[in-house]
């Protein structure tokens, strides 16, 4: 059976890849960050609150990076250093070098006498020093751990000091190194409240008794460490019989998506032992979550060995975990999972070493809404633990027992939303619909933190199906490979009742198997994402967005996007996602004007959409929420949230663009008949269109940009649609509306001489023109 169901989660995860790949496909195209820092890890990957501890940063392009970002108050880093081990061919120069010196020296001291020159004698002979000797000594261990895999985006580090105020306020901070062109993807830093130790540095002695990284001798304990190729790191501490222990590992926490690991993750495994080897706990995830979770309470007196490993005993550098271990408190489920707008309720929270099981919570008004509520609710010692809410807008019930069939099926009206609970293995809940129309029905469980894997099946009087879901993706949600939570959809024909199943896919149940199921007539909606969630643009500059839509409920409209109250100097270009289109580039426009802050300080701004301003109850806003697009497991990409949009105003001015497009120019008219003409407006009366090109952006490649001189004697961009390509890769379709993104250089090519008879041209890179938006006229 375990064999038959993880066959069922191999192809489930496979096909979810593939979804993945065919709804972000042009995500990478977005992507266009050149070479700037780019982070892999942490370690560790946080520090006690009250603290001061050395951080390995670990990734590529590192060198010049001399300056940070950090979110949060209470938190300060300095950069101490930058290493790179030696290169490959750094080492065989070297090597070489010490080779012909110890020759040479070799035959000189023959004429000696025959001495035979030192190693220390050849190095000074070979002018290597001391330090090369001891970094290429570091090369040939590296080169022949025959577990190791050489791995560039790895290879740099930055040691930095990060010291935490005694007040700062606990969780994750957002962490970006800067260097004088561009901002890195941000690393997450944690601040906690127990003491922190980290592993013991590995052994170069290989020994096949299995030994005892680190004896923890205070509880609670967080153990930061590095899981390496085919590495199991074991803990040893005391405990007392009757202590409630709960063993938890952050992995995912620290870095939730690997881009070239399979399954995109470090897929942490724990398991416990008594001081005699006897294994007394096991755990290789928590219900739905990948990192593992134990709770152990403790038979006896003795000593414990906790194991932590790979699944698959991989590892590297970036196979950073934090193992908790102590008598804390941990919720395991809540119910309800949510709540209406402007009301009061109960929430009871299930759990371990819970001292508080029971939370009062007053929700938002409903003028100041919001979708999700993040709750603490205090335990003993000042302990708090966190949870989310969901704030619904319709009236709500709770499931009433029995309603396992259609004869004792609960009535429903709605709008309604639903809390449930499937209470046992194979229990099922049947709610009757009175009434016709189109029916939404959707499912909250998982998105929540329950582990229901919910199936919706809605049949009429007699028992016929007639609309099933089991999973429905919501590409909101980011950190969620597996979206196991039901939306279904359906035309209610009038003058019958209908009846709405709901059970567990696995056909598991208990307490903890809660849901909130909603009933209401379609409501079209839509969530924006903008990438990249970092910049750093020159004054006077423009650079490329990309801002995604996910729509929902048959949304299908127009969405103007617009900066919110932005600093003086800040425009967008192209700021219109058509309907029917689910990603677009636009241009952020930095004036010349805005003077770079202190310290690279960022200008943090915001984005927000607007659809249908003549719909009946106004206009529909919408948060542009900034992403991190990471990759999972080489092909699926995320949008992953983080806090703040960040644009760094480099100090130095951007370059002069040798020509510009008319204010009057706002949308390029493109034809499958005919070419298009732009006109521009040259900077000086030195501009030459033999040497200035126009390149248009992918994914448009079926579309050729040139600068021509008109018969006016003006000039102007003119673009050509290939036909044959733009058919083949569908694009450019008649009534196909989007923006035209355009990067601009010079190219000029010395006079040939006699030493380089074909000199190569060197270009000269202008940056972006603002984006234009165009449409294809309909003819074809």
């Amino acid at each position: 059976m375990k064999l038959v169901q993880g066959c069922r989660l191999a192809v489930r995860f496979f096909l979810l890849l593939l979804i993945g790949w065919m709804f972000t496909g042009d995500i990478a195209q977005a992507q266009r960050r050149g070479r700037g820092p780019h982070l892999a890890y942490a370690y560790p990957a946080g520090c006690e609150r009250g603290m001061s501890c050395e951080i390995t940063l670990g990734g590529q392009y590192l060198k010049d990076a001399d300056d940070f970002f950090l979110s949060g108050d209470g938190v300060t880093l300095e950069i101490l250093d930058w290493y790179r081990p030696m290169l490959r061919g750094e080492f065989a120069q070297l090597n070489r070098k010490l080779r012909e010196a110890e020759a040479k020296l070799t035959a000189e001291l023959q004429g000696e006498g025959g001495k035979t020159p030192t190693k220390a004698d050849v190095a000074q002979y070979a002018g290597v020093t001391e330090k090369q000797l001891r970094e290429m000594e570091i090369y040939r261990r590296r080169d022949r751990d025959p577990k190791r895999q050489p791995n560039e985006q790895l290879d740099e580090t930055v040691r930095v000091r990060l010291t935490v105020d005694a007040n700062a306020k606990l969780g994750k901070r957002e962490l970006r190194l800067i260097d004088g062109a561009s901002i890195s993807n941000p690393l997450w830093l944690h601040i906690g409240r127990w003491q922190e130790v980290k592993e013991s540095p590995p052994s170069d002695i290989v020994s096949v008794v299995e030994t005892v990284d680190e004896v923890v001798d205070t509880l609670p304990t967080v153990i930061n460490g590095q899981i390496m190729p085919g590495e199991t790191d074991r803990f040893a501490f005391e405990a007392r019989k009757g202590m409630k222990l709960v063993i938890q590992v952050d992995a995912r926490e620290v870095i939730p998506y690997l881009a070239d690991a399979v399954p995109g993750w470090f897929q942490a495994v724990l398991r416990l032992t008594d001081e005699d080897g006897r294994e007394v706990g096991y755990s290789d995830s928590f219900h739905f979550r990948q990192d593992p979770v134990m709770y152990f309470e403790v038979p006896r007196d003795g000593r414990y060995i906790i194991e932590i490993r790979d699944s698959l005993y991989r590892g590297r550098e970036d196979f950073v975990y934090r193992l908790t271990v102590g008598e804390i408190p941990f919720v395991t489920g809540i119910f309800p999972l949510g709540a209406p707008v402007d009301s009061d309720q109960t929430i009871q929270v299930r759990g371990w070493n819970l001292t508080n099981n029971r939370f009062s919570v007053s929700t938002m008004a409903r003028k100041r809404f919001r979708p999700t509520m993040h709750c603490r609710m205090a335990q003993s010692g000042g302990i708090g633990v966190h949870f989310p809410l969901q704030v619904g807008l319709w009236p709500e019930v709770f499931d009433s027992e029995p309603n396992n069939t259609q004869s004792e099926a609960q009535t429903i009206s709605m709008p309604v939303t639903v809390n449930g609970r499937i209470n046992y293995p194979g229990d099922e809940d049947v709610y009757r619909i009175e009434g016709g129309g189109r029916l939404v029905a959707e499912v909250f469980a998982r998105r929540l933190g329950s582990p229901l894997d919910s199936m919706l099946r809605l049949t009429d009087a007699d028992g016929n199906e007639v609309a099933f879901n089991d999973d429905y993706e919501d590409l909101t949600l980011a950190l969620q490979t597996h979206h196991a939570d039901s939306h279904l959809s359906a035309t209610l024909s009038g003058g019958r009742a209908h009846y709405l199943h709901i059970n567990n896919a696995q056909y598991d149940g208990g307490s903890e198997f809660t849901y909130r199921l909603s009933l209401h007539r379609p409501r079209p909606s839509y969530t924006l994402r903008v990438t990249p969630s970092n910049l750093i643009v020159k004054a006077g500059q423009v650079v490329p967005i990309d801002v995604f839509v996910m729509r929902q409920d048959g949304f299908d409209e127009d969405i103007e996007v617009s900066l919110v109250e932005p600093p003086d100097g800040f425009r967008i270009d192209g700021n219109v996602i058509p309907k029917g289109k689910d990603h677009i580039a636009m241009t952020l426009a930095v004036s010349s004007s805005v003077k770079a802050a202190k310290r690279k300080e960022p200008f943090q701004l915001e984005m927000q959409g607007e659809s249908g301003g003549k719909r009946r109850g106004g206009a529909m806003v919408r948060p542009a929420i900034p992403a991190e697009n990471m990759m999972q497991a080489f092909i699926w990409h995320h949008l992953v949230p983080v806090e703040n949009w960040n644009v760094v105003v480099d100090g130095k001015r951007g370059g002069n663009m040798p020509f510009s497009i008319p204010n009057g120019v706002v949308k390029a008219t493109l034809s499958l008949k005919k070419k298009t003409y732009l006109p521009i407006v040259p900077s000086s009366k030195n501009f030459d269109p033999e040497v200035i090109f126009v390149d248009v952006e992918d994914p448009l490649d079926a579309l050729q940009a040139t600068i021509i001189q008109t018969n006016t004697g003006g000039f102007a961009i003119e673009l050509d649609v290939d036909k044959e390509s733009a058919a083949e890769e569908k694009q450019l379709q008649p009534r196909e509306r989007g923006n035209l993104l355009m990067s601009v250089y010079k190219e000029i090519t010395a006079k040939p001489t006699e030493e380089n008879p074909n000199p190569k041209p060197r270009r000269i890179n202008y940056g972006y023109l603002p984006a234009i938006p165009f449409e294809v006229l309909a003819g074809k």
